[in-house]
């Protein structure tokens, strides 16, 4: 059975992972027989977003492992006890966690920093060829880390996002939210999700496709 892990940022789409974006990711694994690894860093959320009101949360602190650990029922592993050797591929999904937690894009742009740990994480499944999987805004990650080889992502058509990529150096492809992109040189495959939504249904199909081709690659 291939393993694939899974990186999470938090729980809830403005300060974590997308819910809905992780949930499909690790149904869509277990349908194709495949087992999901959970992993996230264990550091404090950038900030805590009440999700019913839209506002920052003053004074409230949230730590982005314990919060994943919610998604995942529990089965998480801390992200530095991530090992490649004993994996198949990774897929990262969306959400403002991959942008204020995972990197700082949500607040520099183009000119962000991805975590240390994460973007570790992610180059040594590069460098061994093994298929890397990016949701919704975490394509972001991929083109700063991989935009000196003209990394070919698609974050659906917002042309701000698409400007800020072509910026690191990666290419920005127009896809539909139910389509996928393979970067040529078939180790990076990406997905518009709720980038574009709108529902539920419409994430769901380009997330199932995403998991389709990264485990062909494996």
């Amino acid at each position: 059975m291939k393993k694939i892990g899974v990186i999470l940022s938090g729980c809830g789409v403005y300060d974590g992972t997308e819910i809905h974006e992780a949930v499909l990711t690790l149904l869509s694994i277990d349908k194709a027989m495949a087992e999901a690894v959970c992993f996230a860093p264990d550091i404090p959320q950038h900030h805590v977003i009440n999700h019913l009101t839209g506002e920052v949360s003053e004074g409230e602190t949230r730590n982005v492992l314990v919060e994943s650990a919610r998604i995942a029922r529990g089965a998480i592993r801390n992200l530095k006890e991530i090992d490649s050797l004993i994996l198949d591929a990774l897929i990262i999904p969306g959400g403002f966690g991959a942008a204020k937690n995972l990197s700082d894009y949500a607040f520099r742009g183009a000119s962000c920093e991805v975590l240390p740990e994460v973007a570790e994480a992610i180059r040594k499944f590069h460098s061994t060829g093994k298929p890397i999987g990016f949701l919704c805004i975490a394509p972001v990650i991929a083109a700063r880390l991989f935009g000196s080889d003209s990394i070919e992502v698609t974050i659906g058509n917002d042309a701000a996002t698409a400007g800020d990529i072509a910026a690191m150096g990666a290419r920005h492809v127009n896809r539909r939210v139910d389509e996928i992109l393979v970067s040529a040189d078939g180790k990076v495959v990406t997905t518009p999700a709720y980038m574009l939504g709108p529902s539920i249904a419409d994430v769901a199909k380009g997330i199932d496709a995403l998991v389709v081709k990264v485990l062909e690659l494996c």
